[in-house]
């Protein structure tokens, strides 16, 4: 039986190996870590609202449910030429590779003194004590903001979306201290128009939220650096902060890099429209670590990590059936968000024909909470997984 090595413990690498696995093929994964973190819902660790181990699912539940292998290692190094995965502790070999590690992040002159929600796992935590420090102090300035990679020209690689639904729920937690006077909320961004890969009605819609949240705005002016109690832009102008929490843009992953693998600028791997790496035909690279091509609204989110695993693991079982048929991501593009604010929240869509956002005041926080718990527990096989979710 052919061999199949997933690389990565993340939404795109799990859906693929659960897929795979129904569809009867062996399957190892290999993850850095034991757990699969959903960082859609990693928002409420910083506001109490999640404990940590309330937004991750361990692999050997995973495992046990699905019955694929998991393997917890650092991958070193991918030799194409011997079909060899080089782990820290073991060598793996293969038949086909299907490549979901995530991608690495820009760095910033100064990110020592940031902390990111799109980071490391464990960063939720520092954010939430960081947090607890203020309102035990009952005053203070919070910025929360995320960067471009100016060498990715279709701007896929900028996580915009957790940065809005933390100012929002920072925004809400406050309010219920007591404090959101006594509390500055600034938002970030080097780019003029932050957010428009939403489409013209959302964008648009999105000063109301700033508004009702009271959220300051610094956009259009490109970082320079961060210091320990501030963001400094190249104009010479700094934003003062006592807690600076920086989403930084995607950047090619080292292993990557050195594998001889094609990338494009930005450092991300060069795939055709079946998910398939360009020059290789038994290997696969799906979610962040990929090249997201396509319309420029194009986006990086955990759904179409999943839509790129449902079509890689498709095609993938296809050629080794010796079946004819294949699908496209590019035909399944599009942006959806359950966009939260603690207290209520929107729902936002854009696809090739259109784009909308729909205000969802206390509804859209209890739609994202059953969003959380739909998601963990369809993994873990508690409920019937839908199609269309």
């Amino acid at each position: 039986m052919n061999k199949i090595v997933i690389l990565g413990g993340g939404f795109a690498g799990v859906e693929a190996a659960i897929k795979l696995k129904s569809y009867g093929h062996e399957v190892t994964l290999i993850s850095d870590r034991d757990y699969l973190f959903v960082y859609p819902v990693s928002i409420w660790v910083p506001t109490r609202k999640k404990t940590f181990d309330q937004v991750k699912i361990n692999l050997a539940h995973l495992q046990k449910k699905h019955k694929f292998d998991v393997i917890v290692d650092k991958v070193e190094k991918i030799n194409t030429d011997d079909r060899i995965i080089q782990l820290t502790h073991a060598e793996v070999s293969y038949d086909y590779l299907i490549i979901a590690m995530g991608m690495h992040k820009l760095k910033a002159t100064g990110m020592e003194y940031t902390h990111s929600i799109c980071g490391q796992p464990e960063e939720a935590i520092e954010i939430r004590d960081e947090l607890d420090k203020i309102v035990e102090k009952r005053e203070g300035r919070i910025a929360i903001g995320f960067g471009g990679n100016p060498a990715d020209t279709s701007a896929t690689a900028v996580r915009g979306g957790p940065a809005f639904e933390l100012l929002f729920n920072f925004s809400h937690y406050l309010k219920s201290k007591g404090l959101r006077d006594k509390v500055e909320l600034t938002f970030f961004a080097p780019m003029k128009e932050p957010g428009r890969k939403m489409g013209e009605k959302p964008y648009k819609k999105m000063d109301v939220f700033f508004n009702h949240y009271k959220i300051n705005k610094k956009i259009g002016t490109p970082i320079k650096e961060f210091k320990e109690n501030a963001v400094v832009f190249t104009d010479g102008s700094k934003l003062e902060s006592d807690l600076t929490i920086f989403i930084a843009a995607g950047a090619g992953h080292k292993v990557i890099l050195d594998s001889g693998l094609p990338v494009n600028e930005a450092g991300f791997i060069k795939i055709n429209e079946l998910c398939r790496v360009q020059g290789y035909k038994n290997i696969y690279a799906i979610g962040d670590i990929a090249e997201l091509s396509g319309p420029m609204w194009a986006a990086k989110q955990g759904h179409i990590a999943e839509v790129m695993a449902d079509v890689a693991s498709y095609n993938l079982h296809n050629e080794i059936s010796g079946i004819g048929k294949r699908k496209s991501y590019w035909e399944k593009l599009h942006i959806v968000c359950l966009m939260d604010s603690g207290d209520g929240g929107a729902f936002i869509m854009r696809n090739h024909k259109k784009d909308l956002i729909i205000p969802l005041p206390i509804l859209g926080h209890w739609m994202k909470k059953a969003w959380g718990f739909y998601y963990k527990n369809t993994k873990l096989k508690r409920i019937p997984r839908f199609p269309w979710m």
